[in-house]
């Protein structure tokens, strides 16, 4: 995939981590837009180094898909407890 693709992925991602994970948070939208993206790429990166699973290079690999979004709500969770209470 190209770099394009995993920039339209992690946004995406970051769309789907934010809907499984409501609530406010301290960047707002350009923030967690920025955790999607670099959720997918953190995501990729796991699944190719330690998960035996290389990165597909198709666009619509579930597997793909999974771990840009668990990269993303990883990233997101983390967000939240760095930087302030989502719940406030």
């Amino acid at each position: 995939m190209s770099i394009i693709s995993w920039i339209i992925l992690g946004l995406l991602a970051g769309a789907i981590a934010k809907f499984l994970l409501p609530g406010r948070d301290p960047g707002g939208f350009i923030g967690t837009t920025l955790i999607g993206v670099t959720g997918a790429f953190l995501g990729g990166w796991i699944s190719a180094r330690w998960l035996d699973h290389p990165v597909s290079k198709h666009f619509y690999d579930g597997a793909t898909w999974a771990a840009a979004i668990g990269g993303s709500l990883v990233l997101l969770i983390l967000y939240r407890i760095l930087f302030g209470d989502s719940r406030r």
